[in-house]
């Protein structure tokens, strides 16, 4: 499959795209997760079919695109409306395509607004590993019921300062646990052998990260109540928060409800029911101090969550599966291309 990046401007900024395949194929969206770009998706370009078309842009703020600001309030829409307004560009896609739309990690969320904001474009739905229609780090019951009703989750407080003066640094050694590197191989995937000769290639996507107050992690507001720290307004990691993103009820609630395929490796430390990113889950373990107990600050239920609100997008005339790779973790494009091809192609209707 051959294999480009454009530049587009779309939605007001200058995007770059990586495209493959012939103009004419099976279209499919691929958004990537925080801290990496669309070069992510380059190890699992090798193993698809000519018959597909391939975008996968770079959302702002990562990889070649424009470090546009992220408007954090907007719930992951910033993202969704650069998303959205390629699929209108003739270089891309043909007239009126309809992509299966694959998403990982915070681009899972991003395929879930582009669906319930864009529901006649998007064919289905690849959800890997994805955030919580609930958001991330905050809510904390299967009905995304906060424990307080000001509870918002810790959005940019809750990143380790030294992993985002280290991005910042383009640090490419194994030093620090809190390295790029060592991030990587420990928390992006299970087995780090499994990320081979692709290891310093998916560290460039992860160091082409925009690090500052209006993207990687953005603002912060201190409070009084544990954990100290509440998402502000900018950034990536608040319009993650459940502050800001809370798409459950509208994904149940859309119009047009395509089939959706759930991938998710049950080694995962980042999106978990037990994450190892979620400071109240650390708080139960004694790794962060002052935890209030699991009444007043329960893990968020992350799996759990994801499950029962695609439990209620079938129940409501849609479909879903949740396909589980033994011994994977965050990143199941890298660790089981083949079984992820396979999931992929069935959605498509290639066999």
């Amino acid at each position: 499959m051959k294999i480009g990046h454009r530049e587009i401007v779309a939605n007001g900024i200058r995007q770059r795209v990586l495209v493959a395949g012939a103009e004419d194929g099976v279209p499919v969206l691929l958004i990537h997760g925080n801290c990496s770009s669309a070069d992510f998706w380059q190890p699992l370009l090798r193993h698809l079919p000519a018959q597909l078309r391939v975008v996968a842009p770079d959302l702002r703020g990562y990889g070649g695109t424009e470090t546009a600001p992220l408007d954090a309030t907007r719930g992951l829409r910033d993202f969704a409306d650069d998303v959205a307004a390629l699929l209108d560009v003739p270089q891309l896609f043909g007239a009126g395509a309809r992509p299966v739309v694959v998403g990982h990690s915070l681009g899972g969320g991003v395929a879930m607004r582009l669906l319930v904001d864009q529901p006649h474009r998007v064919a289905g739905l690849l959800l890997a590993a994805p955030v919580s229609p609930y958001g991330f780090g905050g809510t904390r019951d299967l009905a995304g019921t906060p424990t307080t009703p000001d509870f918002a989750g810790t959005g940019a407080g809750g990143a380790n300062p030294d992993f985002v003066q280290r991005l910042a640094a383009q640090d490419r050694g194994t030093d620090a646990p809190t390295s790029p590197r060592n991030v990587l191989r420990g928390a992006y995937v299970a087995d780090p052998a499994r990320l081979g000769p692709d290891e310093d290639l998916l560290l460039d996507s992860v160091l082409s990260t925009a690090v500052g107050d209006d993207n990687y992690p953005g603002t912060a507001e201190r409070v009084e109540t544990w954990p100290g720290t509440a998402p502000g307004d900018r950034g990536v990691l608040n319009t993650l928060a459940p502050k800001h993103f809370r798409i459950a009820d509208e994904l149940v609630a859309v119009e047009v409800k395509p089939p959706i395929t759930w991938v998710r490796g049950d080694a995962d430390v980042i999106v978990s029911d037990t994450s190892l990113f979620d400071l109240a889950y650390l708080g139960s373990l004694g790794l962060v101090p002052g935890w209030p107990g699991a009444d007043a600050c329960p893990p968020q239920p992350m799996v759990s969550q994801t499950r029962a609100v695609l439990q209620r997008y079938a129940a409501a005339g849609g479909s879903f599966r949740e396909l589980v790779f033994a011994g994977c973790g965050h990143s199941p494009n890298v660790e089981r291309p083949a079984e992820f091809v396979a999931a992929l192609l069935e959605l498509t209707g290639i066999r």
